[in-house]
């Protein structure tokens, strides 16, 4: 009786463990089955290239402009011309208070024709003297100093003369006058204003050849030189690239900015206007041969750059530490960690873990992505 008892006491637990296992089994298949594959957008690496695009703005300027000031000091009376007004040469752009100059020139002639009546009275005194020693009245020693006096007067009446043209000068100065056609760019004095003698009032931009300045920094100024091709495109007109050259480039880096003034020339066209802003695109040799990757496929571990790159055997990704060299619009340039047929996961990295199953949408659906240029996402989430 206990026996039987006993026996059947047991049977539920042995069910319960017969359920038991039934039940992990059952689990441990769902899981099999529940194995996380997960779609993603996907790069190959294609061949590097040797060229690299530098890209910098600047504004389109005059090639000459000219910075103008009055030859003598005053107070300006009058602006003639306004900014953006075209001006010809010789035309009066201001005018300084010339009352003072005037006083000048009427100082100056009076005293050359006081010169001149003391060279009139001297001529004659010397006149007289020839005449005496002539007849042996007059001493050499008197002639002598008749002659000498003579000069004297000459002298200083040849002064006044020159003392009087210098006053009429000055009167002139006082119209500030343009020296070549051109375009008044700004206007530094206005009227009531005291300028001193070379003190800027206006600059005018001088008509004929245009040319862009841009800044370039230090590490890519070796790539221009004077007499290098560039293409010039312009933000006010995309259909507008004209062929540009390298003019001139600066000596020395600028102390603030540490960038290098470049001036590129540009062939006549009506079409560029002054102040347009320009875009100067230069094709150089590449240093390093980089590879152009989206920024959505750069990814960080550990403090490290790195990327995700699928294993097309067992269609499963591994992260890949990289060696970023510079960003671009298009994307980032990667100097060292990937190579030409890598395929690199485009987008999604932050749900990446090592050896993750993920589905591609298909090897035709891949493209080459060029170094330094723009890469191809190539396959899609579904």
């Amino acid at each position: 009786m206990s026996l039987s008892n006993s026996i059947i006491r047991r049977l539920p637990v042995a069910g319960l463990i017969v359920a038991a296992l039934g039940l992990a089994g059952c689990s441990q298949e769902k899981a099999e089955i529940k194995e996380i594959i997960r779609p993603v957008k996907v790069v190959e690496i294609g061949e590097a290239q040797t060229t690299r695009e530098l890209d910098y703005s600047g504004s389109v300027r005059a090639r000459t402009e000219m910075n103008l000031g009055f030859r003598v000091a005053g107070k300006v009376t009058e602006r003639l011309v306004d900014i953006g007004q075209h001006v010809n040469s010789g035309d009066v752009l201001a005018r300084i208070d010339a009352s003072d100059y005037d006083l000048s020139v009427r100082s100056a002639a009076a005293s050359l024709d006081a010169a001149e009546r003391q060279v009139e009275t001297v001529d004659l005194a010397k006149k007289r003297a020839e005449q005496l020693y002539a007849k042996s009245f007059a001493s050499k020693s008197q002639l002598d100093q008749a002659t000498l006096t003579y000069a004297q007067a000459v002298a200083t009446r040849d002064a006044a003369r020159s003392t009087l043209a210098q006053a009429k000068n000055q009167v002139g100065y006082t119209d500030l006058k343009a020296s070549e056609d051109g375009i008044v760019t700004a206007i530094s004095a206005d009227i009531g204003q005291v300028v001193g003698a070379g003190t800027p009032v206006m600059t005018v931009a001088v008509d004929g050849e245009k040319e862009v300045l841009i800044a370039v920094p230090e590490m890519d100024i070796a790539e221009f030189r004077p007499g290098k091709d560039v293409k010039a495109g312009f933000w006010s007109d995309d259909a507008l690239t004209l062929a540009g050259k390298v003019r001139e480039v600066s000596g020395s880096a600028d102390p603030q900015s540490r960038t290098f003034a470049v001036r590129v020339s540009l062939p006549n066209d009506p079409r560029v206007l002054l102040g347009m802003t320009a875009n100067i695109e230069a094709s150089v040799a590449s240093r390093k041969q980089m590879v152009s990757i989206p920024l959505s496929a750069l990814a960080e571990k550990d403090g490290r750059k790195i990327v995700w790159t699928v294993d097309r055997t067992s269609e499963t990704v591994h992260p890949r530490p990289v060696k970023v060299g510079d960003f671009t619009v298009d994307g980032v340039n990667v100097a060292d960690g990937l190579k030409q047929g890598d395929v690199v996961v485009a987008a999604g990295t932050q749900f990446m873990t090592e050896n993750l199953k993920v589905k591609l949408s298909g090897d035709a659906a891949q493209q080459s992505a060029s170094a330094e240029g723009k890469a191809d996402i190539t396959s899609s989430l579904r």
